[in-house]
């Protein structure tokens, strides 16, 4: 059922070298001194990553989820965190790709499918966290604009980004109140707080997005006013399954550097790849991310598909997936014993990495709601 394509085969190929070789070298560094590699991610543009699943028409791969989560858990091999950028990028093109009217795709999609101008996605504010929908930041239509109002609070790439995909409010108060608009770097009004000191994902800033009177063209909106929460949302399903497949890969990257230890550190006689309670943590490990890695696929062909479940299946996987790739980083670090927490060995970063997965994209007690909530929705 989940057997790759050859055109698959060929993503996963072109992905991993790009991994390999620009991003594994550098993450150790770019995490130290909290470096976000634009430069580096521009060269992913190039080969199609900027884009994935936004149409063809102006630029975009035009691939499906199922092809996505491939290309995030090979991504994050190479780095969680920039993987993880890659993926909000993607959901911010697949936003203006899906919703925006046709000049301003004409205009913005090539320049995010390049990576020649990045993205940010602002949902989330300081007193609406996992109740999205009781967002306040406010838009009032002045004529041909429309100004804008409020803060946003742990935006990725926030003050690196020329376009900022904003959810605020135009209505009363719930999700039918909330428009997504489109707001451009330099626009008078709009300003970042401090970098946010985090515990991992150093290498792409995250910072507040402030917005003082920002007065935007009214053609910026995405889709037509109170469409917001849905096109949020939307953005969010996918963004899920994304960030599970970088669970996936970190995890998967964890493990792969805990065989090569255990096989060549000797102890008790032997290498301890021969001691039989730690091939048992080994394959359960192994399970763990094989089980998350089924279920993604499962989701992304729901949601290709259009299918009435693919919610509920894309809130499953994102929850078991974060869940394993963090289970699975964490116990590679206790395998490496004290060497796991020192930075030359590359796993204390990628639990730190993994940690926040469980949070963003929707907590994962947010997602149990999901999958709760349509079990008792009337069939």
């Amino acid at each position: 059922m989940y057997a790759l394509t050859e055109d698959q085969r060929s993503i996963v190929q072109m992905v991993r070298q790009f991994a390999t070789e620009s991003l594994a070298p550098n993450a150790a560094e770019w995490d130290e001194t909290h470096h976000f590699p634009v430069d580096i991610l521009r060269r992913a543009g190039e080969l199609g990553m900027g884009g994935i699943y936004a149409s063809e028409e102006f630029g975009g791969s035009g691939l499906s989820r199922a092809d996505s989560i491939l290309i995030f858990e090979e991504l994050a091999k190479g780095d969680t965190t920039i993987a993880a950028y890659i993926s909000i990028h993607n959901m911010v093109t697949w936003m203006i790709d899906s919703f925006a009217g046709e000049a301003q795709r004409a205009e913005w999609v090539p320049q995010l499918v390049s990576m020649e101008a990045l993205g940010s996605y602002c949902l989330t504010e300081p007193g609406a966290g996992s109740d999205a929908a009781a967002l306040t930041t406010r838009m009032v239509r002045d004529g041909d604009d429309y100004v804008i109002n409020g803060v946003k609070q742990f935006i990725s790439g926030a003050g690196v980004s020329s376009f900022y995909v904003v959810m605020a409010r135009t209505g009363d108060a719930g999700s039918q109140g909330i428009s997504a608009i489109v707001v451009e770097a330099g626009a008078p009004g709009l300003s970042f707080g401090p970098l946010e000191k985090k515990m991992g994902w150093h290498a792409q800033p995250t910072r507040q997005v402030v917005f003082e009177d920002v007065r935007v063209p009214a053609a910026h909106l995405l889709s037509q006013e109170g469409d917001g929460f849905g096109i949020a949302m939307g953005g969010l399903n996918g963004g899920r399954l994304n960030i599970g497949a970088c669970s996936v890969g970190g995890g998967q990257a964890a493990l792969d550097r805990t065989v090569a230890y255990l096989r060549d550190r000797t102890a008790f006689g032997g290498p301890l790849i021969k001691q039989e309670a730690l091939l048992f943590e080994l394959a359960d490990m192994d399970t763990a991310l094989e089980s998350a890695r089924t279920l993604l696929a499962r989701a992304a062909e729901s949601l290709d598909r259009g299918d009435a479940d693919s919610v509920k299946l894309c809130a499953m996987a994102k929850r078991v997936a974060t869940d394993a790739g963090f289970t699975v980083a964490n116990s590679a670090l206790q395998l490496h014993g004290g060497y796991g927490y020192l930075a030359d060995y590359g796993i204390e970063r990628i639990v730190r990495d993994l940690r926040v997965h469980q949070i963003l994209e929707g907590t994962n007690e947010i997602m149990r709601l999901i999958v709760g909530r349509s079990l008792t929705e009337a069939k």
